[in-house]
């Protein structure tokens, strides 16, 4: 059958029916995923769906079904490879479980970005929200005053409120430091991410623990704000110090800047200077030298993310997942401490 002519109308469930030989019934059942029918049925029901590049009307379904089968996602400095990776993978397994995705782009996060954003989804009769948002301090206040639909969040930390979804930063950043230490290294700094995210504090004290566990001394760290420029503000500073012979870094990118920061004050790395990031970003393999970093799973996340909310759409037990521990890359920046 020749698909409808986009010029003159979008193909209907009625299109759909003739084409898979069903009833436009049989076509609802299958788009609100009846699990009485056959496979077979399905699967030309599906194959004509594909076929005429059929787009179901959410606001129909909705009202004759009372679900939206929408996740709704709020999403913060969507723009970093984190957040950015955390949501595509996000949108895929929605997509796989049948469900659409509302997103909500926040520029800043604050009380009021994020509670206004909650209440749009919420006003758009989402199931469900994934909340993509590393300032944990407002999102928890905003959770305190919503509680329309589940939520759960992308975080560092476990609000108590709704059901979160981690990466350890707080081991993964005591292994970074470890990691140093095992190459003789007794004076780490750190440069550590801004106020008012959880994971900054959860970092530090990682770094702080590897080295009390190893009876090492730990300055005040030399705080960024997740940017390659305050990176190397931070690096200028690190490497006035002689002192230091190596770095602990929240993130690559405030790496990267301290990369740059070393090389311009004549400490080269890894030879008198080593330096560890997190995250393990694409390019991270291709700085001068390649970054040793911790790499987080930001797939797995999002996909633990969608899991999450789908069970307590379900209305079943909220999932209870361990932190993801992130894994130790080590490249071409740490080396053992001079001399």
């Amino acid at each position: 059958m020749a698909r409808p002519d986009s010029k003159a109308r979008a193909p209907t469930m009625m299109d759909v029916a003739r084409l898979a030989r069903v009833s436009p019934q049989t076509v609802s059942r299958v788009l609100n995923d009846y699990a009485f029918i056959k496979a077979d049925t399905r699967q030309r029901v599906l194959q004509a769906i594909d076929s005429l590049d059929y787009r179901p009307n959410i606001a129909a379904r909705t009202l004759a079904t009372s679900r939206s089968r929408t996740i709704g996602v709020v999403a913060t400095d969507y723009l970093s490879f984190g957040p950015a990776s955390a949501l595509w993978a996000v949108e895929q397994a929605a997509r796989e479980a049948g469900y659409a995705v509302s997103i909500v782009s926040l520029p800043e996060s604050n009380y009021r970005t994020i509670s206004d954003a909650l209440q749009r989804l919420a006003s758009q009769a989402v199931e469900g929200i994934v909340m993509i948002a590393p300032q944990d301090v407002s999102a928890s206040a905003a959770f305190m005053s919503f509680d329309n639909v589940p939520v759960v969040t992308l975080s560092s930390v476990d609000t108590g409120e709704h059901t979160s979804i981690m990466t350890d930063s707080v081991e993964g950043s005591r292994l970074a430091t470890r990691h140093l230490i095992e190459l003789g290294h007794t004076a780490i700094a750190h440069v550590a991410g801004p106020a008012g995210f959880t994971v900054s504090d959860s970092r530090i004290h990682g770094w702080r623990k590897a080295l009390g566990e190893a009876g090492l001394v730990a300055v005040e760290p030399v705080v960024g704000d997740w940017s390659a420029a305050s990176g190397y503000r931070a690096g200028l500073e690190i490497a006035a110090n002689r002192e230091f012979t190596a770095a602990y870094v929240a993130n690559d990118r405030m790496a990267q800047g301290v990369l740059l920061a070393l090389h311009e004050s004549g400490r080269r790395v890894p030879e008198a200077f080593s330096v560890v990031g997190f995250d393990d970003v694409p390019e991270a393999a291709y700085f001068i030298p390649p970054l040793t970093t911790m790499r987080q799973d930001f797939a797995a996340l999002g996909r633990r993310c969608i899991e999450a909310v789908l069970v307590r759409i379900n209305g079943e037990p909220p999932l209870e997942a361990d932190p993801l521990l992130p894994v130790l890359v080590v490249r071409a920046s740490t080396a053992r401490a001079p001399g």
